[in-house]
């Protein structure tokens, strides 16, 4: 498997997003078609409506990424709530996914094995493997203590499980959500494919939002 650099990736979708390109829609395209599959799986024959999801969403496009994919995700009849562990979210994302019938939640007042999908968007490639603090590191230590065994929800994480690094697998605290399934957007990146955040990922999808040959190419000049 091919992996990158978060650099570049970055470099990659520089020029796209320069043009227009709608990268984020391509990438939440992709995340809802996840999201939903992976919920009728764990519900077989259930109708759409009692398939719950919980968006927990960071401040950057990776949580925006994440609230216009929840917003597909309603569109298809699913109950999706949001989390927020920042008081500032991507705007444009959150009244999209609102509009689509998702409801903001008190992290608080969750029991996260209410879900049959929780979605970490809290940070992004960006964030270089820090570690989570203030409310997001208080949302996912009070969701790690809920989840049971066998049965737990099915954690989807958006572009990378929040709390590794991107490039050299280091994870700084284990306060990290484990995905069942991390859906990376473009390629995926070198740290996924390193201990130990490896072992964070699950199983990894990669969603094609157009930047192969790109990347391909900034690859071989470096």
């Amino acid at each position: 498997m091919k992996a990158y650099t978060a650099a570049h990736v970055r470099e990659a979708e520089r020029p796209l997003l320069e043009a227009g390109v709608p990268l984020m829609q391509r990438a939440a395209a992709a995340l809802a078609d996840e999201i939903v599959a992976v919920a009728r799986e764990r519900r077989v024959g259930s109708d759409a409506a009692a398939h719950r999801v919980l968006l927990v969403v960071g401040s950057g496009n990776n949580g925006g990424d994440a609230l216009f994919a929840g917003a597909t995700v309603a569109e298809h009849g699913l109950v999706v709530d949001i989390v927020r562990t920042s008081e500032r979210v991507h705007e444009a994302g959150f009244v999209a996914a609102v509009e689509a019938g998702a409801r903001l939640v008190d992290a608080a007042s969750i029991d996260a094995n209410d879900y049959d999908v929780i979605v970490d968007a809290i940070l992004g490639t960006g964030a270089n493997g820090s570690a989570l603090r203030s409310s997001a590191r208080e949302t996912v230590e009070r969701m790690l203590s809920q989840f049971g065994e066998p049965r737990h929800p099915v954690i989807v994480a958006c572009d990378l499980p929040s709390g590794i690094h991107p490039d050299t697998g280091e994870v700084a605290d284990p306060c990290v959500l484990p995905a069942d399934l991390t859906v990376t957007f473009g390629a995926a990146k070198v740290g996924m494919l390193r201990e130990p955040a490896a072992h964070y990922v699950g199983r990894l999808v990669i969603a094609d939002i157009g930047l192969g040959s790109r990347l391909e190419r900034i690859a071989d000049v470096r």
